[in-house]
């Protein structure tokens, strides 16, 4: 398959005149990013979850170093265990005492963090970080500022191609947007790499795995089909969080 990005908004030769997309992409894209102990968590934070009440989570959620009492989390929102260093978290069977394998998880975060941030790209600041409208093929994308998802975003590639972006700054999606996925891409296979903070907004939906050096905040109504990975905190509104 030709790598080829369409826009709906407008027209990107400017781009490959200007030698944007210097050289080619390989069809199935960079291969995966491994979570290690990581991958089993739809949320995994080092400083906290909070929510408004009510979220749906159904996979794992763990917070470490802080203590347990940092999970704001009703038992009843989740749909998997609850894993804490302390006694303190959520106090129904499905919270698991264990530091270890927190201390695991984390680290594997860490690493999986460092590995994405290190690939080497393929395509660079990729219309100027503003990727609403574009459907895009498997491949490694970088930008050195902000990324917007102003409009939707289609990730169009079968179900072993993957994707990373790599993004030095926020990346923010608007209210009621979404991040599509066609001909049998897997949000397993999508990671997005985030220096910032990340917002998903009200309403919207998006796709794929991510793995923050900071915040990620989830609006109201808004849902997800892969894993919140922060190293700091995650943030909940009436979310459905769902572990691909």
């Amino acid at each position: 398959m030709n790598f080829v990005v369409k826009s709906t908004k407008k027209s990107l030769l400017p781009l490959l005149l200007s030698g944007v997309f210097a050289g080619a992409v390989s069809a199935a894209g960079p291969h995966e990013v491994n979570l290690g102990d990581a991958g089993s968590f739809a949320i995994l934070s080092q400083t906290g979850v909070t929510d408004v009440y009510r979220s749906n989570i159904t996979g794992d959620v763990g917070t470490s170093p802080i203590t347990g009492a940092a999970i704001l989390l009703a038992c009843d929102e989740v749909n998997g265990s609850i894993y804490t260093v302390d006694v303190f978290g959520p106090n129904c069977d499905k919270t698991i005492t264990d530091a270890t394998t927190l201390t695991l998880a984390v680290g594997a975060m860490g690493t999986a963090y460092n590995d994405a941030a290190a690939r080497t790209a393929d395509v660079t600041e990729l219309n100027a970080g503003e990727i609403g409208g574009l459907t895009l093929p498997p491949g490694t994308y970088k930008w050195s500022s902000d990324v917007s998802i102003s409009s939707d975003v289609t990730l169009d590639g079968s179900d072993t191609d993957n994707w990373i972006f790599q993004i030095a700054g926020n990346l923010t999606e608007a209210n009621a947007v979404k991040v599509t996925l066609a001909s049998g891409a897997k949000a397993k296979n999508i990671v997005w790499q985030v220096a910032g903070s990340v917002t998903l907004g009200t309403n919207s939906h998006f796709e794929g795995v991510v793995l923050s050096k900071t915040l990620i905040a989830v609006n109201t109504g808004t849902s997800v089909n892969g894993r919140l990975l922060a190293q700091t905190a995650v943030t909940l509104q009436k979310n459905a969080i769902t572990a691909p």
